[in-house]
């Protein structure tokens, strides 16, 4: 199942994160809870994990791009059963 990830607010004030890394490259698989991507606030670095498991299919944002809370950073293809 194609999902397009979106940043999601991870604390209370926060409008825009900056994707610090990559953990996975497009067509790597990952697990639940293995982390995704990394970014960076004001206040806080904090690694984005899995919630199912899949494969990353594109990172449409790079290392070093500032985001906006609620803008597509990733589409997946999760494992339906994981879901």
């Amino acid at each position: 199942m194609k999902v397009v990830v979106k940043l999601a607010r991870v604390g209370m004030n926060m409008q825009e994160a900056t994707v610090v890394e990559w953990f996975k490259k497009p067509g790597e698989a990952f697990l639940k809870g293995e982390p995704l991507y990394a970014i960076e606030t004001e206040k806080v670095t904090q690694e984005v994990t899995a919630t199912a498991d899949g494969t990353l299919l594109e990172a449409f944002v790079a290392e070093g791009d500032e985001v906006a809370v609620g803008e597509p950073v990733c589409s997946v293809d999760l494992d339906p059963s994981a879901v």
